[in-house]
């Protein structure tokens, strides 16, 4: 069950981060879940693990990570178009 949380929390904090930098409009369930949990990882990593938590994720954290993973994807898949 906690797989199953930690999927959806990811999805949301992705789902934010898409929403906050304008660039996930086209991103699927599928990528707000990665974009929420590399996020989270990116986040907690950078900036510690303080503020509210679900699913093991600082939720403040991890949306600023992951708003940093969707511009760097974002980014990337730009240059290569």
């Amino acid at each position: 069950m906690s797989f199953l949380w930690s999927l959806i929390v990811g999805a949301l904090i992705g789902a934010i981060a898409g929403a906050v930098t304008k660039k996930g409009g086209s991103m699927g369930w599928i990528a707000n879940i990665l974009a929420g949990i590399a996020g989270s990882w990116v986040g907690q990593s950078l900036f510690g693990s303080w503020g509210p938590s679900l699913a093991g994720m600082a939720l403040i954290p991890s949306i600023l990570g992951a708003v940093i993973v969707v511009i760097v994807v974002s980014f990337v898949l730009s240059k290569n178009k």
